[in-house]
């Protein structure tokens, strides 16, 4: 008898953590399904693994894309979710509010989408992973905003690990991690800025994305955790 091959979707695996996250899962002889709204990058992110992953373009802020991909993809194992966002950082004191229902509608309201409309498809045997951020776990001047964003997510995995059980739902908080995401800052800032972090963060550098996709393959292959945060950020957190 054959050995039955697990199904993973990564929403927003186009880049960043969903692309090394995929090429981690697919190195664990896992199919794969990666997901973005711009098809050009998700070509290229398909490229990049060999054509070895299913893909599809559509947009998981619009809830009748999301209901139509899950609707047509079938039945499947395991949800990665990790649409971002880098809505309401800066000093509180001149923070836009309005900042915050942005970031909500980048990043929480898409990865919520998807779990709901994924449901009656997903195994119950298998798992969901959110991916929020450290940003929500540490006393840190400017992520006030963002942190309570990502905030969302960390209180809404232990919930949902209990209201739809026996479906694990976890969330992974990543800290500083050299992705795509840190491209709104010119170069030269960047690097200065992921120095600055290294230096704060215990094990003397920031993240890969690699180090997150790891992560998220525990989470996504040990069938005895569910309701957790496993907060991967080199322990910025203690000295933040």
């Amino acid at each position: 008898m054959s050995e039955t091959i697990e199904h993973c979707v990564i929403i927003g695996g186009s880049s960043g953590i969903g692309l090394a996250t995929a090429k981690r899962l697919v190195s664990s002889s896992m199919k794969v399904t990666i997901t973005g709204r711009d098809e050009e990058k998700l070509k290229s992110a398909w490229k990049s693994l060999g054509g070895t992953v299913d893909k599809a373009a559509f947009d998981a802020s619009k809830s009748g894309e999301v209901r139509q991909f899950f609707k047509n993809l079938g039945r499947f194992d395991h949800l990665v979710l990790a649409a971002s966002g880098g809505k309401g950082l800066g000093a509180f004191a001149t923070l836009d509010l309005a900042d915050i229902a942005s970031g909500v509608d980048e990043k929480i309201r898409p990865q919520l989408a998807c779990l709901q409309a994924a449901l009656p498809t997903l195994n119950r045997s298998g798992s969901v992973t959110f991916i929020s951020a450290v940003s929500a776990q540490v006393a840190m001047p400017g992520v006030a905003g963002i942190g309570a964003i990502n905030g969302m997510l960390l209180t809404v995995a232990p919930i949902l690990a209990v209201e739809l059980r026996p479906l694990r739902v976890n969330v992974v908080a990543p800290g500083v991690i050299d992705t795509p995401w840190w491209d709104f800052l010119p170069n030269d800032q960047r690097q200065a800025v992921f120095a600055d972090y290294a230096g704060k963060t215990p094990v003397g550098r920031i993240g890969r994305a690699e180090d997150v996709a790891d992560a998220i393959a525990f989470l996504v292959s040990n069938s005895f955790m569910t309701g957790q945060v496993l907060t991967c950020d080199g322990g910025l957190r203690f000295a933040a």
